[in-house]
């Protein structure tokens, strides 16, 4: 596991905060992790103050999970605290985790779009649960271009880990840049 923890404006410490939270959670599953620190101060960090961590897990087979948190700005909303921003990103780590499929909950949407414009052959993906913003996108995607997918649910089982699994099928419009010269 890698991250990265962040900070603008506030106070180098809160690094160590934020990781330490984060690791008290990890650690119990995985002893090599690593987490980088990057803090910026002075004129070239903005007038924002702020910090976030960005966590990132890979499987077995290769497949990139994250998950990212930051502080609200300032003004808006309740102050977060850096451990619980640590801790509460390690848990939306742990739940991408178990959601499984071979797409992050966040960027399922991106993959749904690119099997839509992809050639005009039938394209697949494994995803976990779909996440409210995926279902409402693929309505999206039938008013704009007209194009339905084959949703089939997998239940996890012995092989599976994590929650249910969702394998997601449609036939790409063959969408072409028209700008693109030809040779």
């Amino acid at each position: 596991m890698d991250g990265c923890r962040y900070s603008v404006r506030v106070s180098p410490q809160m690094a160590n905060r934020i990781v330490d939270s984060a690791r008290s959670i990890l650690n119990k599953f995985i002893p090599d992790i690593y987490i980088y620190t990057d803090h910026m101060k002075g004129i070239n960090s903005g007038k924002s103050p702020g910090f976030g961590l960005s966590l990132v897990a890979e499987t077995t087979n290769g497949t990139f999970l994250s998950a990212e948190l930051t502080s609200n700005p300032q003004g808006q909303g309740a102050a977060v605290l850096p451990e619980d921003l640590g801790r509460n990103c390690a848990k939306l780590l742990l739940e991408e985790i178990y959601r499984g499929g071979c797409v992050d909950s966040t960027n399922q949407s991106l993959a749904l779009l690119f099997m839509t414009l992809g050639q005009q052959d039938v394209s697949k993906v494994l995803l976990g649960p779909l996440s409210p913003y995926t279902i409402e996108f693929l309505r999206h995607l039938k008013s704009f271009f007209q194009i339905m997918f084959k949703i089939e649910t997998k239940p996890c089982g012995e092989e599976r880990k994590g929650g249910d699994k969702v394998l997601m099928t449609c036939v790409g419009i063959g969408f072409s840049n028209l700008s693109k010269t030809l040779k």
